[in-house]
């Protein structure tokens, strides 16, 4: 399971600007705002140069790191792991499992387990959190508390919200859009809406203007 909101992309302005600084082009833009650079109607020729330059390679597409992107991601953990593989041009603020899984009882709802083909063991674990969340809340012992974080599983699924650029997720998509997990694969389909996305997924070199 993963669940992607609150999504947020700027920075076209300062993007565009960038591609053209190279050829001292900007008079030659063509991209119209609205009410602020959120709103952008990139214009054709400012599409041509933005496309030619991304699917040019990341050192000539470096403008791609202009265009930011923020959304609220939650998705279990297993997942998480492979994402925080990439440590450059992403920034996450997560909920906190230290702080905070022994705030309430877990459900099922809290997991991901969708693929799960073992019965029962999902409810075996949660009764074992939630005995070791009593007796923590009860003791103040530490040791309940360590408890539940070593036997917390995987697939617990936590929210973070995350700042991500068009150059990290060209290159997550990329690597992961054949994945064998399902949450990858919906993330990478989740790319694909966003604005100019072409400039992520790639496609067919232009004449430049």
């Amino acid at each position: 399971m993963i669940k992607l909101e609150n999504v947020d992309v700027y920075g076209w302005l300062a993007a565009i600007r960038g591609a053209r600084n190279p050829m001292n082009s900007w008079n030659q833009s063509d991209t119209s705002y609205g009410t602020g650079e959120d709103t952008a109607d990139i214009g054709p020729r400012d599409l041509r140069l933005l496309r030619n330059l991304a699917n040019a390679g990341p050192d000539h597409g470096k403008y791609l790191r202009m265009i930011t992107v923020t959304l609220d991601i939650t998705a279990p953990l297993y997942w998480w792991k492979e994402f925080d593989s990439y440590k450059v041009g992403t920034v996450a603020n997560s909920c906190s499992t230290m702080h905070k899984i022994h705030s309430r009882d877990l459900t099922p709802e809290d997991f991901s387990i969708d693929h799960n083909e073992v019965p029962g063991w999902l409810d075996y674990t949660i009764r074992i959190l939630i005995s070791c969340r009593a007796e923590y809340l009860e003791t103040g012992d530490k040791k309940w508390w360590y408890s539940m974080i070593q036997i917390l599983p995987t697939s617990y699924n936590q929210r973070r919200t995350v700042l991500l650029n068009y150059q990290v997720l060209r290159s997550m998509y990329h690597a992961r859009r054949h994945h064998k997990l399902d949450e990858w694969r919906e993330f990478c389909e989740w790319i694909k809406t966003l604005p100019y996305s072409d400039l992520i997924t790639g496609g067919e070199p232009e004449d430049e203007v």
